[in-house]
């Protein structure tokens, strides 16, 4: 299962999938989106008068632009007990040790993902920990992410808090040894929850998480 991190300046990225890997990808995605949008527009001008073509091209071609572009900006990032989320609209932080609720939910699926919920007042904030398919394949945090996480999380004087710290360390050992996808609790927990058949996103319950740590 594919691990990538960018650590830099103290900050641990935490992004399962690097912002840099995707940058060419997403510059292309840009560079087609304008390119259709104008090819469009030029057309549409020997039909109908320019303004209509001009705004045919914005509307086909400047939302996948600017979702390109929001995307390229998006990175999260931990510092200590830090969570630090940069997107187009800005960046906002919590802070586990002040974190007033710490869960894991899961949204299953044929691609389930299971992500880290952190509740301070008045922000709350997600962390994606894993993506699964049905065949226990996918992407899962990398190891030095789920280390200073599981560290955060053991400062956090919530009970919820340390028990999950201990799920992610179970983890951490379960990718350092390569283990199958059935020894590994984040990749449980989705097949726990799928067997309840739920449509809706699932809390964890105190249960299911001291099942998963041992």
């Amino acid at each position: 299962m594919n691990q990538d991190s960018t650590p830099g300046s103290g900050e641990i990225g935490l992004d399962l999938v690097a912002p840099e890997m995707l940058a060419p990808a997403l510059r292309r995605l840009t560079l087609a989106a304008v390119g259709v949008g104008v090819g469009v527009a030029l057309l549409m001008t020997l039909l109908v008068h320019w303004p209509i073509a001009l705004a045919a091209g914005l509307v086909l071609g400047l939302p996948t632009a600017l979702y390109s572009m929001a995307v390229r900006r998006r990175r999260i990032t931990l510092s200590g007990t830090v969570i630090r989320t940069r997107t187009w609209r800005g960046e906002r932080s919590v802070d586990l040790a002040a974190a007033v609720g710490v869960e894991i939910l899961v949204y299953a699926g044929k691609v389930s993902r299971i992500v880290l919920r952190v509740t301070t007042e008045p922000e709350t904030r997600i962390v994606p920990l894993a993506i699964y398919t049905d065949s226990g394949s996918g992407r899962e945090l990398h190891i030095l992410g789920l280390r200073k996480l599981a560290d955060a999380l053991a400062s956090c004087p919530l009970a919820a808090a340390l028990a999950i710290s201990e799920v992610l360390v179970q983890q951490l050992r379960a990718e350092a040894r390569d283990a199958v996808a059935e020894q590994r609790p984040l990749y449980r927990a989705v097949r726990m929850v799928r067997e309840r058949d739920s449509a809706a996103p699932i809390v964890l319950r105190d249960s299911d998480i001291a099942e998963l740590s041992h």
